[in-house]
């Protein structure tokens, strides 16, 4: 019986617009309207534009005064870095929910090789439609998948599945798809190249496919040639080549109606916690500083966080950290527009550790086996009891230092 695999492992994840996108996601009055992110200047441009402004003719890049011209009833918003790189945070936490193989190209796209899932997802389409999905119920932000055997096609193919869509390059389908393409959309070729290679009667990727190695060696010298020559014809042997060194793993949701009372904040805090947990445990990891966020109809936004006698990967223990900061905030009936959980301090789980009591070593032993479970079943196939209508433990009071 033949090995399960994934015949397109490469997947490329772009976020649609994303800087505008998240600015929607703090002000719903930007829905359905021609907005751009960028400098308001006299020397500004424009940094994201939604596809509204889009449909109108504003791009990327594009002068800010050009842009305002262009669509005069444009919604020009300042750009929010801090904001964007918390949001991306989120992102790519999902991206390491479903492969550790992950390449960042920027804030909002990635590489991703999900061939070690083919036990878990049928083909590419279903991975892809599953982290889309996460993406979108969990962030409320739009994403668009290509998937193929190689990262250029890959990257080729989400330009396709725009705006929020997903593209396939299946196996053996590659010179197909590259056939009649312009060559411009080649990566390394430039306006330079471009008039290089018309001088030779070549503008699509078919007809450098099929062009003499010598005769583009001459025109372009040896590398570029060669190298062109490749990607042509659909070869890339590069891999997805993860960075390291995440400095904490989180969690928030911005709600589509905004939340109030206490019960209802702990029951998303229960699920934001087994989220957290649930990554840090696939990541091989503990954390020991909690830290929540809160921001109110107002984007007043405050942040509440302790300190752990230990560092933890256990959701019981994540969850009663989060309820004390809950109280500590003193948010009363206030109602919240975001809800946020993020564990820092992180070691490897295999670094030493305090001896634990028996109870607590019984609930690392419980999670160990609730990953178990999700990894053959689906991570919602086993989740806290409050969250199916059942009870859970209440919050106790357990020592821990203020950050």
């Amino acid at each position: 019986m033949d090995e399960p695999r994934i015949a397109e492992p490469i997947l490329h994840v772009d976020m649609d617009a994303f800087y505008v996108e998240v600015e929607r996601l703090d002000d719903r009055g930007l829905v359905g309207q021609p907005v751009v992110v960028g400098g308001a200047g006299p020397r500004g441009v424009v940094a994201s534009a939604s596809y509204e402004a889009r449909a109108a003719g504003v791009r990327s890049a594009m002068a800010m005064s050009t842009a305002r011209r262009t669509c005069p009833g444009l919604v020009i918003v300042p750009p929010s870095h801090r904001r964007y790189g918390e949001i991306s945070e989120q992102v790519f936490s999902i991206f390491r929910d479903f492969t550790p193989l992950v390449q960042g190209l920027s804030v909002d796209e990635a590489f991703l090789d999900v061939r070690g899932l083919r036990r878990h997802y049928p083909n590419s389409r279903a991975v892809a439609e599953a982290i889309r999905a996460r993406i979108r119920s969990e962030l409320l932000l739009p994403a668009s998948v290509g998937a193929a055997t190689s990262l250029y096609l890959a990257k080729m193919a989400s330009g396709y599945a725009k705006p929020d869509g997903l593209h396939i390059v299946t196996e053996g389908s590659e010179r197909a798809f590259l056939e009649h393409l312009d060559v411009r959309e080649l990566w390394g070729v430039g306006k330079s190249t471009r008039n290089k290679l018309a001088s030779m009667g070549i503008g699509t990727v078919g007809q450098l496919a099929r062009a003499s190695i010598p005769l583009l060696r001459s025109h372009l010298g040896e590398a570029t040639a060669d190298h062109l020559h490749r990607l042509a014809n659909g070869i890339d042997e590069r891999v997805v080549e993860p960075r390291t060194g995440a400095k904490s793993i989180s969690v928030e949701q911005t709600f589509e109606h905004d939340i109030s009372g206490t019960e209802a904040l702990r029951s998303h805090l229960l699920r934001q916690a087994d989220q957290v947990a649930w990554r840090l445990r696939r990541a091989g990891l503990s954390g020991r500083t909690v830290s929540l966020k809160l921001r109110f109809p107002d984007f007043r936004t405050i942040t509440r966080a302790e300190t752990l006698p230990s560092a933890t990967y256990v959701s019981r223990e994540l969850y009663r950290s989060c309820c004390r900061l809950l109280d500590r905030a003193g948010v009363g009936g206030r109602p919240v527009r975001l809800l946020g959980v993020a564990v820092r301090g992180l070691q490897p789980t295999e670094a030493p550790r305090q001896l634990m009591a028996g109870q607590e070593e019984r609930w690392e032993n419980l999670a160990e086996t609730v990953d178990d479970l999700r990894v053959r079943f689906g991570r919602h196939a086993v989740e806290p009891a409050r969250l199916r209508g059942g009870e859970s433990d209440p919050p106790q009071d357990a020592r821990g230092g203020s950050t």
